[in-house]
């Protein structure tokens, strides 16, 4: 009796490796033993990438803030500051959308930030 190799379901396995494994360079694409190693390192890379990606976009945000608010005559810094001790709690993106997209709500929010900051400054003296 022969043995038994359970050739349908290997044969499925490789293939679909070899199908996440196409448009890669040379033997990645077309050997399934190295298609297989590829694949597998693309997946670490993209669950990295997925995880990276959020500290991306804060950055992005920050930059944009610090930007609209040397505009506005303040540091990005001092206008978190200020947005705290107003207890006004929006996050970096909120903020930075307004900042490209409302420019007079945003220097509202600059005001307020100033005047928070004003308000402790004398607070603390």
């Amino acid at each position: 009796m022969p043995r038994a190799t359970n050739s349908p379901a290997s044969r499925k396995r490789r293939k679909k490796v070899l199908k996440y494994a196409k448009g890669y360079f040379g033997n990645k694409s077309k050997l399934y033993r190295y298609a297989k190693e590829a694949v597998q390192h693309a997946w670490q890379y993209a669950y990295a990438a997925r995880r990276k990606k959020k500290g991306d976009f804060r950055s992005l945000w920050i930059i944009r803030l610090n930007a609209a608010c040397r505009n506005a005559g303040i540091s990005y810094s001092r206008f978190m500051e200020g947005l705290k001790a107003a207890n006004i709690s929006l996050d970096r993106k909120v903020l930075s959308d307004l900042a490209i997209r409302d420019e007079v709500a945003f220097n509202a929010l600059v005001v307020k930030a100033q005047d928070a900051l004003k308000t402790k400054a004398s607070a603390k003296a």
